[in-house]
């Protein structure tokens, strides 16, 4: 409880589907704990109905699956991958890891996605790779992306971390790049706890990957009956799940509309409530573009500075609601500047929307009148 007396509402609660405890249970009782197995095969089988990937493989995190996405690009030291400065640690690590230099561009002041108006001065005769990550579940411009990749040679990597179930003009976010890194960590719409997926939408990437995935083995054609033993054929890790974290997700994926609809009625509650608040205040909204699905995968606001921003948290919390704030840029963080380069023109709004956003509390469980707390708290809180 809070100074209120009242239970405070937590920035997240991991949503428990139907059918969990039993799959669960299943998975332990059938004695078919390790990766690969039956659970294994319906989750991925859902997760390509939601995507429309060609081939689905699940890791052990979305780091994981970068860090694979890295291998099967066969990066070298001194290659360059473009990546927005505004997003997770993992998506520099995992090029980092390969001696690959990330060269950090700036966002756009409106979506916060990777700003495509940018990159064309960031490549050199090093890049190999643009990624993308989808901030919110707001598709980047993949159109301009897709076409400026197609004419420097680049491979695009989507980091969709957020955006399971959002669109970027009709077509799911995860099948523009040639690699697709998912996330199933308990913050995500749909979670296992710890949990990832590559998805690959370049048929000749398929069978490496399998073996990148299998400790550098062609144990999967084994398992197939393709090949009579197994053998250490390319470098790898061990990037399976255990089935038993693959029955939790196969429930989370048969529930992914009925979770998808709580999220969505909170986001939109939030962006119609607190609009004239916003607009009063001189706060911003998140923006979404024409033609852009998103999946309510988090709701932010843009205060006018860290100050009012660091008061606006402090305001919450004493009123019983837990809000966050996120990203900070990795162009000048320790091991940003140790390892990577920032891209010409600097990122003054990467610097900027780090200092002022905060995000709301947001998660299938949150029921109307937690909602209605949290939408009074904010409503109360005078842009100094």
């Amino acid at each position: 409880m809070n100074a209120t007396g009242l239970t405070a509402i937590p920035f997240n609660v991991p949503h428990i589907s139907e059918n969990e405890l039993d799959y669960l249970a299943e998975a332990v009782l059938r004695r078919f704990t390790r990766g690969d197995g039956p659970f294994t095969e319906r989750a991925t089988r859902l997760l390509r109905e939601i995507t429309g990937a060609r081939r689905a493989l699940l890791t052990t995190s979305c780091t994981h699956a970068l860090e694979m996405s890295a291998l099967l690009l066969d990066l070298r030291p001194g290659d360059e991958v473009i990546m927005p400065s505004f997003t997770f640690m993992s998506t520099a690590n995992a090029y980092a890891l390969r001696g690959a230099v990330p060269v950090f561009a700036d966002c756009r002041p409106d979506t916060l996605n990777l700003d495509e108006r940018l990159l064309e001065a960031a490549i050199t005769d090093r890049t190999r790779a643009v990624v993308v990550v989808h901030y919110a579940g707001v598709g980047c411009a993949m159109d301009e992306i897709g076409e400026l990749a197609r004419r420097h040679g680049l491979a695009v990597i989507e980091d969709n971390a957020h955006g399971l179930g959002g669109f970027y003009q009709d077509r799911p976010l995860g099948s523009f790049g040639c690699m697709t890194a998912q996330s199933f960590h308990e913050t995500k719409n749909v979670q296992c706890g710890e949990g990832g997926a590559l998805l690959l939408n370049d048929a000749g990437l398929v069978e490496r990957a399998e073996i990148v995935r299998e400790k550098g083995t062609d144990r999967s054609r084994f398992f197939r009956g393709q090949v009579d033993k197994y053998r250490w054929v390319d470098i790898g890790s061990s990037y399976l799940p255990s089935d038993v974290l693959a029955a939790q997700l196969t429930s989370q994926l048969e529930s992914f509309d009925k979770i998808q609809f709580r999220r969505q009625s909170a986001w939109h509650r939030y962006h119609e409530e607190l609009a004239d608040w916003a607009a009063e205040n001189g706060v911003a909204q998140p923006t979404i573009p024409d033609g852009c699905t998103h999946p309510a995968h988090l709701y932010y606001l843009l205060l006018p500075d860290l100050a009012n921003r660091q008061a606006f948290i402090g305001h919450l919390a004493d009123r019983g609601a837990q809000a966050a704030f996120h990203y900070q840029p990795l162009h000048d963080s320790p091991a940003g500047l140790r390892y990577g380069r920032t891209a010409p023109g600097g990122c003054p709004v990467t610097e900027e929307v780090a200092d002022r956003l905060v995000r709301l509390p947001l998660f299938a469980d949150l029921d109307d009148a937690g909602l209605s707390r949290v939408i009074d708290a904010v409503r109360t809180y005078e842009v100094s």
